[in-house]
C-alpha cells in the first residue's frame, strides 16, 4: 500500500491516528482538575510537536543514516523562517508560497554549507557545521539587520506591499491563511463533560505536512539511496575501495535534511508570523540532536517521539512552580511538606533542564536505541509467554 511494506504502512497508520486524535489524546484530564496542568492539547504546543517532529525527521536522515553529526542544523531552520516572513511581506499571507520558498532557500543554503563541510568527516565536520551556524546567527543578529530585523526579529506589517494581497486596512492584523479558506489561528472547541477539546486549523495543516514528510522519510529509508547511506555509516572506507564516491550521497542527504529544517522553519512562521536570530543559535542545534538521540537515531518514529518528549518538558514541566507543589503536598504534615517541596522544586520549573538531562543520561546508558528501544523492550516483556505456557507448549508433541 502506497509503495510501503506492511510493517511500514502500519507504522504510518499509527502516526496518522495519533496526529488526528491528538486533541483527545493530549487532554486526558478534565478542565479545572488538579491534573489539568499536565494536559498538552492546546494549539500552540500541538503545533510545536509536529513541526519539531518534522525537523527531527529531517535531521535523522543525515545523522541516523550516514552517521554525520551536524551541530549547525538550526541555521536552516532560521533561514527558512526568514524566507517565509519575507514572502508574507512581499507576496501574500498565503502559507503555501511561503513554505515553498523556505524549503528552496534552505536547500540552497544547505547545499553551500554541505559542499564545504563534507570535505571533512567526524568531529571536524561537526565543528564546521557549528561554525557556519554561529556565523549565520551573528549575521542575522547584527550585520544583516535590514533583512533580518536584528535582535527585534522580523514580522509582517500592515503596510507591507504584498503584491497579491495589497496593504491591510487600518487595524487589520496580518494573519497567515490557506488560499483565503481559513486562517492558521482558526479554532473550534468541543466541550464534553469536564473536558474541552480544541481543534485548530493550523495544527491540522502542520500535522498533514508532517504525515507527508514522515511518509517521504520512510521511502528514503527503504530506497536504494537509503541503503547507500547506511553503507556509508557502516564503513565508508570499504565503500570507497569498491570505487564508489560517497560524497554525492552524503551531500544529497545533507541537502534533504536541510530542506526538512527549512520546511519546519516555514511552518513555525506560518503558525506565528515572526522570525528571530535565536532560532539559529547553537543551543537550538543541540536541541535537535537531543530530540533525535532521545527518540532513537536511525529509527523511523523515534525522532518524532523525542521531539514531542522534549517539547512537553519545555512547555509543561517548566510551568510547575512552588504554588503548584504546595497544592500537591498540602495534605502532608508541615515539616514533611516543606521537605518534599525542597526535594522536587530543583527538578521542575526553571530546573526542568536538570530533569531532562538526567533522563537523557539514563536513556543513553540503558537504552542506546532511545525511546523506541524502550518501547520494544516493554512490548517484548509484556508479550512474553508465562513459564507454564512455555512448558506446556514445549511438551506438546508435533503433529
Amino acid at each position: 500500500m502506497l509503495g510501503l511494506q506492511a510493517k511500514d504502512f502500519r507504522l504510518l497508520l499509527v502516526v496518522i491516528v495519533l496526529t488526528m486524535l491528538a486533541p483527545f489524546i493530549l487532554n486526558p484530564f478534565p478542565e479545572g482538575s488538579d491534573m489539568a496542568q499536565f494536559n498538552a492539547g492546546y494549539p500552540d504546543l500541538m503545533q510545536r510537536f509536529v513541526i519539531f517532529g518534522i525537523l527531527a525527521i529531517g535531521f535523522n536522515i543525515l545523522f541516523g543514516l550516514t552517521g554525520y553529526l551536524s551541530f549547525g542544523h538550526a541555521a536552516f531552520l532560521g533561514v527558512g523562517s526568514y524566507a517565509a516572513v519575507w514572502m508574507f511581506k512581499l507576496l501574500s499571507m498565503n502559507v503555501i508560497p511561503a513554505i515553498l520558498l523556505s524549503v528552496a532557500i534552505a536547500g540552497i543554503f544547505s547545499l553551500i554549507i554541505g559542499y564545504v563541510s563534507l570535505r571533512r568527516s567526524g568531529i571536524y565536520f561537526s565543528i564546521l557545521t557549528l561554525a557556519f551556524a554561529q556565523m549565520s546567527y551573528a549575521l542575522a543578529y547584527s550585520v544583516l539587520t535590514p533583512l533580518t530585523g536584528g535582535e527585534t526579529g522580523l514580522q509582517p506589517k500592515p503596510n507591507d506591499p504584498r503584491i497579491l494581497d495589497g496593504e491591510l486596512a487600518a487595524g487589520e492584523t496580518a494573519t497567515p491563511g490557506f488560499f483565503g479558506l481559513f486562517d492558521m489561528r482558526d479554532s473550534l472547541e468541543l466541550s464534553v463533560g469536564g473536558w474541552v477539546f480544541t481543534f485548530n486549523a493550523g495544527y491540522y495543516f502542520a500535522a498533514i505536512v508532517m504525515i507527508i514528510a514522515f511518509y517521504l522519510s520512510i521511502r528514503i529509508f527503504r530506497s536504494p539511496f537509503g541503503m547507500m547511506l547506511r553503507a556509508i555509516k557502516s564503513n565508508q572506507t570499504r565503500m570507497s575501495y569498491t570505487g564508489l564516491n560517497a560524497r554525492p550521497y552524503t551531500l544529497a542527504a545533507f541537502v534533504i535534511s536541510g530542506m526538512y529544517a527549512g520546511l519546519a522553519g516555514g511552518l513555525l512562521v506560518s503558525m506565528d508570523p515572526q522570525a528571530g536570530a535565536e532560532r539559529m543559535f547553537w543551543t537550538a542545534s543541540g536541541e535537535i540532536v537531543l530530540m533525535t538521540i532521545l527518540g532513537g537515531a536511525g529509527t523511523l518514529i523515534g525522532p518524532v517521539l523525542g521531539a514531542g518528549f522534549i517539547k512537553y518538558f519545555e512547555n509543561i514541566v517548566s510551568k510547575i512552580n512552588k504554588t503548584t507543589l504546595e497544592s500537591w503536598f498540602y495534605w502532608m504534615p508541615d515539616g514533611i511538606e516543606d521537605f518534599m517541596i525542597a526535594i522536587v522544586y530543583p527538578f521542575v520549573g526553571k530546573g526542568w533542564h536538570l530533569t531532562l538531562g538526567l533522563l537523557f543520561m539514563l536513556v543513553v546508558i540503558f537504552l542506546p536505541g532511545g525511546l523506541v528501544q524502550g518501547g520494544q523492550k516493554l512490548f517484548g516483556f509484556m508479550s512474553r509467554k508465562k513459564p507454564d505456557d512455555a512448558k506446556s507448549s514445549a511438551a506438546k508433541p508435533a503433529e
